[in-house]
Order: structure tokens, then C-alpha cells, then sequence
């Protein structure tokens, strides 16, 4: 068996099990969705339109951004290269990258969407 299964989200054990669609703590008895427990982790982050990013992704800006000393914006359509996320972004701005033409900045992961 090479799968294991996610501690509880509540007391950490690690001693859960399966039981139908749920996974249920012997320890303190909390039961859980696995599917909705992964769309509310807030390590997954996700692009304008639900597709999960991961680093080194591909995105293209899907919103104009204007840009503090800069006299053009990043149009609709700009390409980014090699993202790297920062989960938990106090600032809300998730991804860490480098757009040509403005530099090193953070953006949101809303107003991007992910080159398939």
C-alpha cells in the first residue's frame, strides 16, 4: 500500500481511516470530505479560472495592470515565465515573478491564468 492518507485537521493523528467518501479521526472523532478538505487548503494555489499553478508555470496577465512608476501598464495578454508561488501572502499577492520590460514584482493569482 504506498498511499497514505492525510492526518486529521484537527488533532494531527495520524491514525485516520477510510470510510466511504470520508475520512474519519479515531482519536477525537472528526469526519471529513478529502475533496473539500483540498479545495479549502490554502497551500493549492489557484489562477483566475480554478487551474492550479505550481512553480516554474507559464501564466499570461488576464487583467490591465497599472504599475507604480511606470508610465505604461502590463496589458491584457502579457506572458510570464517561471512563476514562483508564495503561499499565505499577507498582501494577497501569491506569485513571485519577473515580467519583461518591468522587472522583479509580486502578483495576485486573480488576475492570471495558466499556459496550457
Amino acid at each position: 500500500m504506498s498511499e497514505t492518507l492525510p492526518a486529521c485537521p484537527l488533532c494531527s493523528s495520524e491514525y485516520t481511516y477510510e470510510m466511504g467518501a470520508l475520512l474519519v479521526c479515531p482519536e477525537c472523532a472528526h469526519e471529513w470530505n478529502v475533496e473539500e478538505d483540498q479545495a479549502h487548503d490554502p497551500s493549492i494555489i489557484k489562477d483566475a479560472v480554478g487551474n492550479v499553478l505550481s512553480d516554474g508555470d507559464t501564466v499570461t496577465v488576464v487583467k490591465g495592470l497599472k504599475v507604480k512608476g511606470f508610465p505604461q501598464d502590463i496589458k491584457v495578454g502579457t506572458k510570464v515565465r517561471n512563476i514562483r508561488l508564495v503561499p499565505g501572502a499577507s498582501n494577497g499577492h501569491d506569485i513571485d515573478c519577473k515580467v519583461d520590460g518591468f522587472g522583479q514584482m509580486q502578483l495576485k493569482s486573480s488576475v492570471v491564468k495558466k499556459v496550457l
